[in-house]
């Protein structure tokens, strides 16, 4: 596979801005040769769907501009429609956890996040934060319209409180004992 491609297939999964650096040291080339290979990729995105956007030193795949029409009708609609599942899941770990990062959500969940965060955000019912421990990674909480919206006052008066942060804990030191070994 070509370096643009694999660079493409990266941005897509992450789902999320990532530094050129991370890049290179991902796919084990240099820094010079990811830029290359972003001019390259940018040349075949032209009249595509897709575009790459770059902002200092961080890249991001995101859609045309083109296609931003049609994408803001979904939108819309998507942010009228009930919560699905999965949102509801997302947000519950979120909220259990007093916030989380996209690892740790993914790891809980078993399945990549990415979208369903972007709903959340779009649907101001969680924050994305730079994560305090690791400047490199970001954090999601509760809005406090969430918090209004379902009538609590703090986190810790969610139904079965100690029991679901508990819980959640233990899974996320598997997590970490997977991560470490």
């Amino acid at each position: 596979m070509e370096l643009h491609a694999k660079i493409e297939a990266l941005l897509f999964f992450k789902g999320e801005p990532v530094t050129i650096k991370k890049i290179a040291e991902i796919l084990g080339v240099s820094e010079g040769a990811i830029h290359e290979a972003i001019l390259v990729l940018k040349q075949r995105q032209v009249g595509s769907g897709l575009s790459i956007t770059e902002n200092g030193n961080e890249v991001m795949l995101g859609t045309n501009r083109d296609a931003s029409g049609f994408l803001e009708a979904m939108r819309k609609d998507e942010i009228s429609r009930d919560l699905t599942k999965s949102s509801l899941e997302t947000l519950s770990i979120i909220l259990y956890n007093k916030g989380a990062t996209r690892a740790e959500i993914d790891y809980i969940r078993g399945v990549n996040s990415s979208f369903i965060l972007r709903n959340l955000l779009i649907r101001g019912l969680i924050e994305k934060n730079i994560d305090p421990n690791d400047s490199r990674r970001y954090t999601y909480s509760p809005t406090t319209e969430t918090l209004q919206y379902m009538g609590i006052t703090t986190l810790s008066e969610l139904p079965d409180f100690d029991s679901i942060v508990n819980n959640l804990k233990n899974a996320l030191k598997g997590e970490e004992n997977v991560n470490h070994e």
